[in-house]
């Protein structure tokens, strides 16, 4: 097929991806299989052929990635690329609803509440209700709203649906409801959508307003959408809207990376996609570019154990390279020590610099016993996921002022900072500015402007006037000012930078350079002539609230990274190292309940090991510190499903036992407990748990008794140890033989 030069860099598929503009178009781009390229060439295409890039709504995973794939187009088109509508959902439709806020009741410069001021704005709605915050955990509750509002639930449908009544009812927490209300009814008062909202409001948009709707299906002529396996329902029918005048849409993604169902992704938007559109046309990206073919091979061994999934053939031309390493190690302090002296031989050795290395975990909370002991090695790491710039206290306290600016209703900010620095107006007074605020229907800012209206508020009247004063004349500069001139004075005159100034210990110190860097960014921000964004307070504010760890520039030193594997997705690192290959971590304890939890665990397995490019290395401890006591641990069972020709049993730092304890009458030809060239037994497979399965009370375990384990089968105990939570019972499990397990976790059911 004839095609123009600039396709030259794309293989067939690749190319004929790019090149089909028209119609419905989906594309499964397997792991490391050139996706941001074609994307990239595809947007360049439709330019190319005459559209207008005002017409093209691209949809991407990171602000980042939007930004590095304009740079690219910009080198095919030229400046036309500017004008592309692309970014996350968030941010695109965030802009959407700056200009058509007013419809659905909102100012334009509305706040964006991120996840801390929707948990202090819960917590303030549990405080007046006398509700106990160990029983309503602020962000179990949020978790909820966030969930329902993913799944195009309201406040006013949540009270309709019976079941989450009963559930709300069952776990002791009926007024989830009520909180869901009262929580909606605070943000719409104080101007303000959290996340959720961005995307609930702009359904909500074009579902009441027929008019603006038919206004962006005419102006998105082609719509590309990126990750498309990780959207929720609520983005799903945007989408499906915004295509139903051209249907010139195209969905990228790959079923078997799809994680997020936690964030309410639903897998089935992308293996229903032909459902939606019969004329459909896919595309399938099979060729891995990134990793060596021991890995590409060994990836595809383990999401062939998963059933829901579409059909494609992941191959590389890459060298066979390295086999997988296992590491075993006996606690999770010594799996750290391991995994950084494997780093430190492998950068001596091989002249590798510290960001050629990921440690991949499951939880955040893995990350000490390698942060300690890659400190010990004197290798410099970051650890992403941990409190960024944005999230710092001296740095929101300086933009919870700005957002007072911009939205005087802004009650969250206005809670934050009205008392700080110090201006003599107490706890005391802020609830009673909360109470007289609900009791009036109108914002914390009408009562704090006509405090001498009310006498309860005693001494602080005359504080609070002052206050109002100087909020008042901040909010005069708006109209005149950029906003970096807004922000210099704010800083100045609210006297949070002299208070952080005066404060000379080495907390303070940071914390005044941390503001003079924000001050920074907001000026390089408003000269910054390669964006074509407004300059305005209100835009630096927005950028800032959607602003995630993946936006994150790189500071140019070289760190080892250190990160969860739902973070990782998207990067590719040189080695990489994925720990913690625990049953009852990875897969996670809380996964195990259904086949879609544990299938999903089994694709965020695939794209860990799928960041590596040239070794991976998977490890796991035999115990683990929990709860303060030493818990024994058995491998994970994706260690098994990993067929044994890719890996390397050898590598392992400390002397060994088998992976997997032979059966009788088996050959395993590696002397690792592993057949080479065969799939691994899976003994588990074949175990069928009790229809009726309930784990007895522990304490009524005794010797010579049947018990039932919910992986392991039946079996028979053949010895008891220990007291109370140290208590241990020696078991032998049919075809498994004998295991010891801890009472206090293992759940077993005592058979009659």
């Amino acid at each position: 097929m004839n095609h123009p030069p600039y396709l030259d860099k794309l293989n067939e598929v690749q190319r004929q991806a790019a090149m089909q503009i028209n119609g419905p178009v989906m594309i499964i781009a397997g792991a490391g299989s050139g996706k941001t390229r074609v994307l990239t060439y595809r947007i360049a295409h439709i330019i190319k052929q005459g559209n207008d890039a005002f017409n093209i709504l691209a949809l991407t995973f990171t602000n980042k990635a939007a930004r590095e794939m304009k740079d690219r187009i910009e080198t095919v088109v030229g400046p036309e690329a500017r004008n592309i509508w692309m970014g996350t959902f968030h941010s695109v439709f965030a802009k959407i609803l700056r200009i058509e806020a007013e419809k659905i009741g909102y100012p334009r410069d509305f706040t964006i509440y991120d996840t801390d001021d929707a948990k202090s704005l819960i917590k303030t709605i549990l405080k007046e209700m006398n509700l106990d915050e160990k029983l309503y955990k602020p962000g179990l509750v949020y978790n909820r709203i966030s969930n329902c509002k993913n799944s195009l639930i309201t406040h006013k449908e949540y009270i309709k649906i019976p079941e989450l009544l009963e559930a709300d009812a069952s776990t002791g927490r009926p007024l989830i409801s009520k909180i869901f209300a009262t929580y909606s009814s605070r943000c719409y008062k104080a101007g303000a959508m959290d996340f959720d909202d961005l995307l609930l409001n702009t359904h909500k948009l074009f579902k009441e307003h027929i008019d603006v709707l038919y206004k962006y299906q005419h102006k998105f002529k082609f719509i590309m959408v990126d990750e498309y396996q990780d959207t929720n329902l609520c983005q799903y029918m945007i989408v499906k809207s915004l295509a139903s005048m051209y249907e010139n849409i195209c969905v990228v993604g790959d079923d078997s990376q799809s994680i997020y169902s936690f964030r309410g992704a639903n897998i089935q938007n992308i293996l229903n996609f032909e459902k939606d559109y019969p004329d459909l046309k896919v595309f399938k990206l099979e060729h891995n570019y990134r990793s060596t073919a021991n890995i590409v091979n060994a990836s595809t061994s383990i999401i062939a154990n998963n059933k829901e999934r579409l059909d494609k053939n992941i191959y590389t031309d890459n060298p066979d390279g390295e086999k997988i390493r296992i590491f075993r190690s006996p606690s999770d302090n010594e799996e750290g020590k391991a995994i950084a002296q494997s780093i430190f031989e492998e950068k001596h050795k091989n002249q590798l610099s510290n960001s050629d290395f990921a440690i991949l975990y499951r939880t955040n909370a893995q990350s000490r016993a390698f942060e300690e002991s890659l400190r010990k090695h004197n290798i410099k790491y970051k650890v992403y996921g941990g409190i960024s710039f944005y999230q710092r206290k001296e740095i929101k306290d300086l933009l919870a002022y700005l957002r007072l600016v911009v939205n005087p209703n802004d009650e969250e900010a206005l809670k934050r900072i009205i008392n700080y620095p110090a201006r003599k107006i107490g706890g005391t007074t802020i609830d009673k500015l909360v109470v007289l605020a609900s009791e009036n229907d109108v914002t914390m800012m009408e009562i704090v402007k006509n405090a001498h209206m009310f006498s309860i508020l005693g001494s602080a009247v005359a504080h609070l006037r002052d206050f109002n004063i100087m909020i008042s004349s901040f909010q005069s500069m708006l109209t005149a000012k950029n906003a970096y001139e807004i922000a210099e004075y704010v800083a100045k005159q609210s006297t949070l930078l002299k208070t952080l100034y005066e404060d000379k210990t080495v907390e303070g110190v940071s914390k005044y350079e941390n503001i003079v860097e924000l001050l920074n960014s907001i000026k390089e921000f408003t000269e910054d002539d390669t964006s074509e964004s407004e300059k305005s307070l209100a835009a630096f504010l927005q950028e800032i609230a959607l602003y995630t760890d993946a936006d994150k520039d790189d500071d140019g030193e070289e760190k080892v990274t250190l990160m969860t594997i739902h973070s990782s997705k998207g990067l590719e690192f040189k080695h990489v190292y994925v720990v913690g290959m625990e049953e009852n971590l990875f897969p996670s304890q809380l996964s195990l309940s259904s086949r879609p939890e544990l299938e999903e665990e089994r694709r965020l397995f695939y794209v860990a090991i799928t960041r590596a490019e040239e070794q991976l290395t998977l490890s796991y401890a035999t115990s683990r510190f929990k709860y303060g006591n030493l818990i024994p641990c058995e491998p994970s069972r994706f260690l098994e499903e990993i067929d044994p020709r890719y890996l390397d049993m050898s590598a392992a730092m400390v002397k060994r036992e088998p992976l997997f304890k032979p059966k009788e009458n088996q050959n395993y030809g590696t002397g690792y407990g592993m057949n080479v060239g065969k799939t691994v037994a899976k003994p588990q497979a074949s175990i069928k748990v009790s229809e009726n399965f309930s784990p007895s009370d522990s304490n009524l375990i005794r010797e010579e008794q049947v018990v039932e384990h919910q992986r392991f089968g039946i079996g028979k105990v053949l010895k008891l140890e220990g007291e109370g939570d140290n208590r241990k019972a020696l078991i032998e499990f049919e075809g498994l033989g004998q295991k010891t397990l801890v009472l206090k976790f293992a759940k077993l059911m005592i058979h009659p």
